[in-house]
């Protein structure tokens, strides 16, 4: 996944943004926003639950009038942003609070370089959980195409490329697979990052 030359751009980089206090660490304070992303990561997940089971139930679409309803790639995207949001509970909790502006790289980059310096380089979380939130961030902005990948994520095609393997030539079933995949990892990753975080 990461090799040791990414490992160091990504060590720079948050340094770098810890100087600029874009990233402030607060050594022993539980920050004051670890139940609002914790929150958010509950809502995001359960509306991922809700999109695919309305997805694959043909009886509950027609109960609810939506026939033919494949929400597959909001459930993707929303099993991503709870991940997203388990991490930045992780974060505050531990009193690691992220600012960001128009100027500096996207949020979601920022809180990936931070899981993996803060968490990851000194070993209080196992390759698996990156591995998991990395494919995640991936999927997510593949299909939905909106991040661009920079030198973290080597797979990344370009947005054109990716939209239309995802858009034109991706079906129904494959799209429900990968969904029900984002759900598993989501539920196993959320699971564990919130044992990280004492309550």
């Amino acid at each position: 996944m990461l090799d040791n030359k990414e490992l160091e751009i990504i060590k720079k980089e948050i340094e770098n943004l810890i100087q600029q206090e874009k990233i402030i660490v607060e050594k022993n304070s539980k920050g004051k926003f670890t139940d609002f992303f914790l929150e958010n990561s509950r809502k995001s997940f359960d509306s991922a639950r809700v999109l695919m089971d309305l997805s694959i139930n043909p009886k509950l679409q027609e109960t609810l009038g939506y026939s033919n309803f494949d929400g597959s790639l909001w459930t993707i995207n929303a099993s991503y942003y709870s991940m997203f949001y388990m991490v930045r509970g992780l974060l505050e909790n531990f009193g690691i609070k992220i600012k960001s502006d128009s100027n500096t790289q996207s949020i979601h980059q920022m809180v990936f370089q931070a899981l993996i310096y803060f968490f990851y380089m000194n070993k209080r979380l196992e390759r698996k959980l990156i591995e998991d939130f990395h494919e995640a961030i991936q999927e997510s902005s593949e299909i939905l195409g909106k991040e661009k990948a920079k030198k973290l994520v080597e797979e990344y095609k370009s947005e054109k490329d990716k939209r239309g393997i995802f858009t034109y030539e991706l079906g129904q079933i494959a799209m429900q697979n990968k969904a029900e995949t984002s759900i598993k990892r989501a539920k196993f990753f959320n699971q564990e990052i919130r044992k990280m975080i004492k309550l």
